[in-house]
């Protein structure tokens, strides 16, 4: 009841507590969509044979950009992701020797290998709602993306190996596949490797784009890998082949003006010429610190038994080394091995940013002019079945033969196509057509490139948004800063 004298307030007019009130929180600002085409191999030199992201850059923006040691696929996305090196990030190739599994596993494929803040975790933090799809860029599996497609064959219970990707959500597989025909795995890697693979990878950009419109795309084109390490960087087979990508691109840069993406086009490394095959683990085992194991009579590597082995990747081994007590052997007979530029021991790999677990405990890193094979065998009558094959996975290193079919067969087309009969049919088949002589092999990567005009680059839609040159731990920063994340 009110007070009936004037100027006394009654309970009820007393005021209550103050409410508070919370000044508005503005709403974050809608990110800048942007496409991030990783075209493999790219450098200023094929930049010249590519019309479309050579005037992209006049446009735009373009930069040099520095890579990482090994300069391999799996290595530098994951520091372009990251913005760690491999001393952090943990991918100090495209494999290395599992020390608690005594099996040396390349090209795996799940993601929580690769430690660190990721892109994308950066980017939620500033704009919880950001969605990105991975289109075959490394690690796509296990990631925290909204979209994904990767290569992934489908391994039946009688050993037969067919075409195939893996997605997510998994409904985007069927969608791709009725749309595009099924993942050309044969044209992705092989002596099969050639452009239409990346066309899929374009086509399959193109449609997540248009239905899906994420704010960040991941498209990986691997088209230059392959007639660059066959020929050569300067044969005429390998600027055709860039000029052939820059074409088979255009829609796509097309698509992304209309729906006002930023486009940022990079590279892992450039590939240089080479001449000389290095076989690092044949010299370990004459040196009686590699061993083998026989079965059926084909020899295969023994890591948890040897001394010492490499895991061979492009012009980069990790050299594991069972025994400290071994270590000066196993510097000794490499120091002597011709094609052997450096070897790195604790402080070249912290100097590189290498020093990680997982890493040998020698680095060695080729010449210019050479690259390491994995081959341990001493007799070709020895080589286990899987050497002539395409089959990365069992190989305890890489093996760039697997992009020619033997020369030295004059029955290899032939096997071929029996293969293939048989694939037709249903039935079990082996495509025997690897050569073991690594000698036609033309183009490496791996090593840190003696001048920019041979190593990657970055380009940018974006006028003046690029400095002369951008380091590798800088490219995550430089998207959410195109972004409008940071």
């Amino acid at each position: 009841m009110s007070s009936p004298v004037p100027g006394v307030t009654g309970p009820q007019d007393r005021p209550g507590p103050r409410a508070h009130v919370r000044s508005p929180v503005p709403a974050p600002t809608e990110p800048v969509p942007l496409l991030v085409l990783d075209v493999v191999g790219l450098t200023p030199r094929l930049l010249d044979h590519m019309p479309h992201l050579k005037t992209l850059a006049q446009r735009g923006s373009q930069a040099a950009l520095g890579t990482v040691l090994p300069a391999v696929t799996c290595a530098a996305q994951s520091t372009f992701l990251t913005g760690t090196l491999p001393a952090e990030h943990g991918i100090v190739g495209n494999g290395w020797y599992f020390r608690e599994l005594g099996d040396v596993l390349l090209w795996r494929q799940h993601n929580g290998l690769v430690a660190g803040d990721k892109l994308w975790d950066a980017a939620r933090r500033a704009y919880p709602g950001y969605t990105v799809a991975n289109i075959c860029w490394w690690y796509a599996m296990g990631a925290d993306t909204d979209y994904t497609v990767t290569p992934r064959p489908v391994y039946y219970a009688d050993g037969r190996k067919e075409p195939d990707c893996y997605t997510r959500p998994p409904a985007l597989h069927d969608e791709l596949t009725e749309k595009l025909g099924t993942f050309p795995l044969f044209h992705f890697w092989g002596p099969g490797a050639d452009l239409v693979s990346s066309r899929w990878i374009i086509d399959a950009t193109r449609h997540i784009l248009r239905t899906r419109s994420p704010h960040l795309a991941l498209c990986y084109l691997p088209h230059l890998d392959y007639d660059l390490q066959r020929f050569g960087p300067d044969d005429p087979r390998s600027l055709r082949a860039a000029a052939d990508l820059d074409a088979a691109m255009a829609p796509l840069l097309a698509d992304a003006r209309t729906q006002g993406r930023t486009v940022v086009a990079l590279s892992e490394y450039g590939i240089t010429p080479v001449s000389r095959p290095v076989d690092i683990n044949r010299v370990l085992r004459r040196a009686g610190l590699l061993d083998v194991h026989t079965q059926d009579g084909m020899e295969y590597l023994d890591p948890m038994a040897s001394r010492a082995f490499a895991v061979a990747d492009h012009q980069l081994a990790h050299v594991y080394v069972r025994r400290p007590e071994d270590l000066p052997r196993v510097r000794e007979v490499l120091e002597a091995l011709s094609g052997v530029g450096e070897l790195l021991d604790d402080e070249g790999k912290k100097r590189h940013g290498l020093d990680h677990p997982r890493s040998g405990e020698l680095v060695a890193v080729a010449e210019p002019d050479a690259w390491f094979t994995y081959y341990y065998w001493l007799d070709d009558a020895r080589a286990p079945d899987f050497a002539q094959l395409v089959e990365i996975h069992r190989k305890p290193g890489y093996d760039p033969a697997e992009l020619f079919m033997d020369p030295l067969d004059p029955y290899v087309k032939v096997k071929a196509a029996g293969a293939l009969a048989r694939k037709k049919l249903g039935m079990r088949y082996r495509m025997v057509v690897v050569p073991l002589d690594p000698s036609p092999v033309r183009g490496s990567h791996g090593r840190l490139p003696v001048s920019d005009d041979d190593g990657p680059l970055l380009i940018c839609s974006t006028p003046r948004s690029l400095g002369d040159r951008v380091a590798a731990t800088d490219v995550k920063a430089l998207l959410l800063r195109l972004a409008g994340l940071c």
